[in-house]
């Protein structure tokens, strides 16, 4: 495992383990760490359908944090997940620009009237607001804290 990022697990009984990476914010170390994060047994024992919902809502958050938070400097993003029965909690903290107007994106769908008409981004927040619940951002002092839950299946 490289130096841009750490994954390290702990296992506090059965029914809640946990998971906390540190990632830097470049996209390399984001996919690297991705791919660290899904080979690690709170992950592994997600359903299919889940793990492709993780996969989805972890993806766009680490790049949202990456293009925006840390567009104009490099710096690290905290990312612990905990599980729980039927559901995943995850809290990112970053040392980024805050959110613009300090709250959240609405991630809104804009109107297209055809398939040409489709942006070719900006579904991040959508998808994110749409896959995920209990979805809160706070600045603190000089960190960004975002915490959502996932709703999960489990391997039987």
């Amino acid at each position: 495992m490289s130096a841009d990022r750490k994954v390290m697990k702990s296992h506090a009984n059965l029914a809640e383990r946990s998971l906390r990476c540190i990632l830097d914010s470049s996209p390399d170390a984001i996919s690297a760490g991705l791919q660290d994060m899904f080979s690690c047994d709170i992950l592994q024992s997600l359903s299919e359908d889940s793990r492709g919902t993780v996969e989805i809502v972890l993806a766009e958050v680490l790049n949202n944090v990456v293009e925006h938070a840390y567009a104009n400097y490099p710096g690290q993003i905290d990312m612990q997940i905990t599980s729980g029965v039927g559901f995943l909690f995850v809290r990112l903290v970053d040392t980024g620009l805050p959110m613009p107007g300090g709250d959240l994106p609405g991630g809104a769908l804009g109107k297209a009237t055809s398939i040409q008409d489709l942006p070719e981004g900006g579904f991040g927040w959508y998808l994110i607001r749409s896959l995920s619940q209990e979805l809160t951002y706070m600045r603190d002092g000089q960190d960004n804290v975002l915490t959502f839950c996932i709703g999960v299946d489990y391997l039987a």
